[in-house]
């Protein structure tokens, strides 16, 4: 049947074009955008997951700016701990040649003033951004520790989380430290003081056949505290006293109460050796100083005396707080090679400051590689990200080209069946003609 109110051709016909015409829009839109998911009209979950993974871009690379500022400010600290390492060798060399009598100690001396004012000079520079890793005097907790961002980690939950390099400060400054500043809180007790130092002061270790063994204990630790042991010893040990602090420590921000046992205990040990040499403690004795740990933490120097019965000692331990923390290398200060005496300590004293740089250059080369590692690895998953985006939501150009071209002749085809539909109404006109 044929109606000139209801054309259905030309109804399927305007359809196929509107649908046409939909997918040409379509099509030019991916085109123009160079996306297949530019909105979340076009696929709401596609584009939400792209949405997320574009934030997590994003954040690694501030995360990449941070890494590289942490760099460079490792970098500058590992630089200046070699320049004072290679200085402190300087200055050894000029001990050993003040070894020899016949030479102009004074001179010397003058020469390793120079050069210590030099490495004062260094690490006093060796900072970046205004952040110096080669100076760690503060009491403040957490201020001997430099966290580095270094990941944005996202859980399978949603929920995000970010992880830090931590960068420990090396201390290679040259001042001395202030005593009077502190306050002391233990003389001396034989007890638990201010739940810090355990010792048993006044103990007397002398020799009975057995060796006698004192302990002190220290379970916490604070940056500014120190902790001095005083030696009295006999008549049988000539003149092991010391009350002058060559066994004491002064904590800083990050150290350990293992770093502190082993610190004073290593002390107790050198004065014992110098004390043989000097022959004011017999050879061979028995007298020393160790360090255990507890799964606590909390570490105990057990101090062995002699086995020889009349060769007793006592010890006590100062407990000080708020104590104005010297720099690392402050026993520079006290090398001084214009005596015989002054020079042989000096060659011993030398070692254990070019230890302590060479460690400090050690220790922020570690880091400083783990950095880049790290950088390395943020730019690289950076990039597989963006690659992930683009799978997801990016165009195919050649299809969209094809495509496009296609729906071009298709959207003239439709044109022109819909004209064919709309002039089927004016046929039935010929049935009216006489």
């Amino acid at each position: 049947m044929s109606s000139i109110l209801t054309n259905n051709s030309a109804m399927v016909a305007l359809q196929t074009l509107r649908s046409i015409n939909s997918n040409l829009a379509s099509t030019q839109a991916e085109i123009s955008t160079g996306k297949s998911v530019a909105t979340a009209k076009d696929n709401s979950a596609v584009w939400a997951i792209s949405k997320v993974m574009e934030a997590d871009v994003k954040g690694f690379q501030s995360i990449s700016d941070s890494l590289a500022l942490g760099e460079s400010t490792v970098a500058v600290a590992q630089n200046a701990a070699e320049t004072i390492s290679d200085l402190l060798t300087d200055i050894k060399g000029k001990i050993v040649n003040a070894q020899e009598a016949n030479v102009d100690r004074a001179k010397i001396q003058a020469d390793i003033d120079v050069l210590r004012d030099q490495i004062s000079a260094v690490s006093g520079a060796a900072q970046f951004n205004g952040l110096n890793l080669l100076s760690n005097r503060e009491n403040e907790a957490g201020t001997g520790t430099v966290e580095i961002l270094s990941s944005l980690d996202r859980a399978s939950n949603g929920t995000v989380g970010v992880s830090y390099i931590d960068v420990s400060k090396n201390d290679l400054g040259t001042e001395v430290t202030d005593y009077t500043t502190g306050t002391i809180i233990a003389a001396g007790s034989a007890t638990t003081v201010s739940g810090n130092v355990a010792a048993a002061a006044g103990a007397d270790l002398d020799g009975a056949g057995t060796a006698p063994t004192e302990t002190l204990t220290i379970d916490s630790v604070e940056a500014g505290t120190a902790i001095q042991i005083n030696i009295s010893g006999s008549a049988n040990l000539g003149s092991f006293d010391d009350s002058t602090r060559d066994v004491s420590y002064v904590a800083r921000d990050g150290d350990t109460q293992e770093d502190m046992a082993n610190a004073l205990a290593d002390a107790f040990n050198a004065r014992v050796a110098s004390s043989i040499e000097a022959g004011d403690i017999p050879q061979g004795t028995t007298i020393a100083a160790a360090v255990t740990v507890a799964a606590s933490g909390a570490a105990t120097i057990t101090f062995t005396g002699s086995e020889t019965t009349g060769e007793d000692f006592t010890l006590s331990a100062i407990e000080t707080t708020d104590v104005t923390l010297g720099g690392g290398l402050e026993d520079l200060a006290d090398i001084d090679v214009r005596t015989d005496e002054g020079a042989d300590a000096a060659l011993e004293d030398i070692e254990g400051l070019i230890q302590t740089a060479i460690d400090s250059a050690a220790d922020f080369g570690s880091v400083r590689g783990r950095i880049e590692t790290q950088a390395e690895f943020v730019l690289n998953l950076t990039d597989s990200l963006k690659s992930g985006i683009g799978s997801l939501v990016d165009a195919d150009m050649e299809e969209a080209s094809a495509r496009l071209q296609a729906l071009q002749v298709q959207q003239q085809l439709g044109v022109q069946a819909l004209s064919i539909a709309n002039s089927a109404p004016q046929q039935l006109l010929s049935l009216f003609r006489g």
